[in-house]
C-alpha cells in the first residue's frame, strides 16, 4: 500500500446563507456649557435608550455598553472651556429581523440619539460552517474519483486530509443606515438582510488502484 499510486486534490465549497444576527449601535449624546447639565442630560438620554431596549423584550438578544465619552470643548486659540460634550454607545444584537426596523426607528426618535447599522453576520457556531466543510470534503472526493477514472483506476482509500482554512465574508452592513431624530425617518422601515458568504477548502490525498495507461 505504501507504493500505491496517490492522487492529491483540493476540495472547495462556497455558500451564501441568510444571516443569523443583526447588530446596530445606539449613541446618546449631550452638550451644554455647564458640565453638570451635560452629565445629567446624558444620563437621562442613556436611561431612555435602556428603557426602550428593556421594553423590546426578547427582540433584543444581547446588548453591551461600549464607549462612554465625556470631554471639554475648548476654543482653538487656547484652553478655555466653552462647553462640555458627552456620548454613550450601546451595541444591540438581535435575531428578530421582522422587528428590527421598528426598534431602530423607535430608538432614533429619542432626543439626541443616533442609530447606526445594522451589521449582518452568522453565529460563530453556525451550522453553515460545518455544512461548508462537509461540502468541501465531498468536492475533494468527487475530484479524486474523476482523476482516478480518467486513469482507468478507482479510489481505494483516504491517506491524508487537511483543512486549509475557512472564511466567512466580513460582516455586511446596510449602506447608509444611520438614523437620528433630526432626519425624521419614515415610521415603517423594511430591511433586506445581506446574504453571508461562507467558503471552505481542504486538501486531500487518496490512494488509487493501478492506473490503466495502455
Amino acid at each position: 500500500m505504501a507504493d500505491a499510486p496517490v492522487v492529491a486534490v483540493r476540495g472547495e465549497a462556497y455558500r451564501e446563507v441568510a444571516p443569523e444576527l443583526a447588530r446596530f449601535t445606539v449613541t446618546a449624546t449631550a452638550r451644554d456649557r455647564d458640565r453638570e447639565t451635560t452629565l445629567t442630560r446624558l444620563a437621562e438620554r442613556a436611561a431612555a435608550v435602556r428603557a426602550l431596549l428593556d421594553a423590546a423584550g426578547p427582540v433584543v438578544e444581547r446588548r453591551e455598553t461600549g464607549q462612554v465619552h465625556v470631554w471639554p470643548v475648548t476654543k482653538r486659540s487656547g484652553e478655555r472651556v466653552v462647553a462640555y460634550q458627552g456620548s454613550v454607545s450601546t451595541t444591540v444584537t438581535t435575531t428578530d429581523f421582522t422587528a428590527l426596523g421598528e426598534l431602530m426607528l423607535r430608538l432614533a426618535d429619542q432626543e439626541q440619539v443616533e442609530v447606526a447599522g445594522p451589521v449582518w453576520s452568522l453565529r460563530p457556531d453556525s451550522p453553515a460552517y460545518r455544512e461548508a466543510r462537509q461540502a468541501a470534503i465531498a468536492d475533494a472526493l468527487v475530484r479524486a474519483r474523476e482523476y482516478a477514472e480518467a486513469l482507468g483506476a478507482r479510489v481505494i482509500a483516504l491517506r491524508e486530509l487537511s483543512d486549509t482554512g475557512m472564511s466567512a465574508g466580513p460582516p455586511m452592513m446596510m449602506v447608509g443606515a444611520a438614523y437620528s431624530r433630526s432626519a425624521e425617518p419614515e415610521r415603517e422601515l423594511e430591511l433586506d438582510p445581506a446574504p453571508q458568504p461562507v467558503q471552505a477548502a481542504v486538501e486531500a490525498r487518496f490512494t488509487i488502484s493501478e492506473p490503466v495507461l495502455g
